[in-house]
């Protein structure tokens, strides 16, 4: 049976722990006892861990072998800001399939009360990553960053820049190779899609646009499939 992984909230030297709600859960929820195994990620490294003792609030391990892990992806995901719920179902699944950044981003067509509100729900978007990547057994959380305006993350420096455009006709994404390393910036736009000018904004700051198809997709399932083939192509 495929042991379940945890990412350490503290590691020092051989010991590593779970604190707060994220031990309550191992504690409470899953019954662990002293004695009881997991893969613990370290952040570099996955290692086996025993838990030594259990106390409210906080699960300590012991950690042992260096265990096998597969490459992680450099994938930034730039994910304008739309309806939350949905926003959050895109977090989850953008998580389980492995992009290294999320960064929420303020667009034109950006509803102003989500705007206002999104800052608030960085820490609620963390602890979703966290689980996301935990069930999917990441070696690490995705870096969600507080929300951005668009002018400032369309200057974020890349090997690849790629925006998802209904306008874009000729180019897919499937078309790009993903460059060494793997490393990606990755555009999606808010409900309604970009506006004219922030396209041209994307192109004068060395963005490539990209088709998904000639179907309009919702915001998150955009993320999701745009997210899905670029994983594909650092299998």
């Amino acid at each position: 049976m495929t042991r379940r992984r945890w990412i350490a909230d503290e590691v020092s030297g051989n010991r590593a722990a779970l604190v707060g709600s994220h031990a309550d859960h191992l504690i409470r929820v899953l019954r662990a006892h002293v004695g009881e195994e997991f893969d613990i990620a370290t952040g570099a490294t996955v290692r086996l861990g025993r838990i030594v003792s259990l106390t409210d609030g906080r699960v300590d391990f012991e950690l042992g072998e260096e265990l096998p892990v597969s490459s992680a992806s450099n994938i930034t995901l730039l994910l304008s800001i739309f309806k939350f719920d949905r926003m959050e179902w895109a977090i989850e699944k953008c998580t389980e399939l492995g992009v290294s950044h999320i960064i929420p981003v303020i667009a034109r067509r950006t509803d102003s009360h989500l705007a206002l509100a999104a800052s608030k729900r960085v820490e609620r978007w963390r602890r979703i990553a966290l689980q996301a990547a935990e069930q999917s057994r990441r070696t690490a959380l995705p870096e969600i960053a507080s929300p951005l305006k668009l002018e400032e993350a369309a200057k974020l420096p890349s090997q690849l820049k790629i925006v998802l455009a209904e306008s874009e006709r000729r180019i897919h994404l499937r078309d790009f190779d993903m460059p060494p390393g793997g490393e990606a910036l990755l555009a999606v736009g808010p409900e309604g899609g970009w506006t004219e000018d922030e396209l041209q904004l994307f192109d004068n700051s060395g963005w490539r646009s990209a088709s998904l198809g000639t179907t309009i997709l919702r915001a998150e399932t955009a993320a999701i499939a745009a997210t899905a083939i670029l994983i594909s192509e650092l299998a």
